[in-house]
């Protein structure tokens, strides 16, 4: 497969998956807002912070309120992570590679272009925005649904994963990391009742709620929340799990006959490591050190697929 192919079906599903977990993000500071003791600045600013464009922000707001904080992560065109920015990536990448994909898999994100294009045409209100948030994530899982149903299980429909687990563990790790160090700035707060509200909501964020009650009935705290989002397997939004998939589909493009190329190996060290730890190992390096360890290897194993593959040779 040329490069530029494998390019354009890496960054589509990367910015479907960005433009997913934003509308996550977003759900979750409107929550963790309604839930605030006090001033809810320091929780929107919060979700800019996850979403790694905190500089940008303050280059053109002066303060993190709800309304700048939408119109920033949901329609802002100077923000290249932005929903809208990212379904019009997303589509671009797709029209590259339209011979590529099945119909299905191409009407659906050019519907999704369209849907959302017209939704984010005017700024979103409070009374509309869990309308738009939620278009946003069915049209992620429509594409999706698409891709596991029309396509063939071959170096296509790697380069599809690749795109999609690379964004979704830098993900997790980024809403762990800023829940740790900044919605809790006191350590007073941890344990007490406003700390358990804002960890079952960073487990709505993932879409993690329901399924951690089935396992851990009664026990929502940090520990256990992070093992539950770094370590579990069964998780499909965990590090754990991401790196999992990300190993299998970089094996089969590696080839069983082939010598172990830089990505392959990066994917593998990092998947040794979460397979030998447990999390009282992570809370005793630290939380933070790990998951910021956890951010960089991921940023490094995406560069390092780019190079492997020739993306752009």
């Amino acid at each position: 497969m040329l490069g530029r192919t494998a390019g354009g079906l890496f960054w589509m599903f990367r910015y479907l998956e960005r433009s997913e977990n934003t509308a996550r993000l977003l759900e979750t500071g409107f929550r963790i807002a309604l839930t605030a003791q006090d001033n809810s600045e320091s929780e929107w600013e919060s979700i800019v912070t996850t979403a790694g464009a905190r500089e940008a922000f303050v280059e053109k707001y002066d303060e993190f309120d709800q309304a700048n904080v939408t119109n920033f992560l949901l329609r802002d065109r100077d923000n290249p992570s932005s929903v809208l920015s990212c379904i019009e990536a997303a589509r671009s990448n797709g029209r590259m590679v339209r011979t590529a994909l099945s119909t299905e898999v191409w009407e659906a994100v050019n519907e999704a272009w369209m849907t959302l294009k017209e939704q984010l045409r005017r700024p979103v209100s409070v009374k509309n925005l869990a309308e738009v948030l939620t278009s946003v994530r069915q049209h992620s899982s429509l594409v999706r649904g698409a891709l596991h149903g029309t396509m063939l299980r071959n170096d296509i429909f790697d380069f599809c994963r690749l795109g999609t687990f690379v964004e979704r563990a830098d993900n997790t790790s980024r809403i762990l990391d800023v829940k740790y160090y900044v919605l809790l700035p006191s350590a007073a707060h941890v344990g007490g009742s406003m700390d358990n509200i804002q960890w079952e909501t960073i487990l709505r964020s993932v879409s993690a709620f329901r399924s951690f009650r089935w396992l851990h009935e009664g026990d929502i705290g940090p520990k256990t929340i992070a093992d539950f989002l770094i370590l579990d397997r069964r998780m499909p939004r965990s590090l754990a799990f991401c790196y999992s998939k990300l190993v299998g589909n970089l094996n089969y493009l590696n080839g069983p006959d082939e010598p172990e190329m830089p990505c392959l190996r990066m994917a593998n060290q990092t998947h040794a490591r979460l397979s030998g730890r447990t999390i009282d190992d992570v809370f005793d390096e630290g939380l933070h050190e790990f998951l910021k360890s956890a951010i960089s290897d991921t940023g490094r194993l995406a560069s390092q697929v780019q190079e492997d593959f020739r993306f752009y040779g």
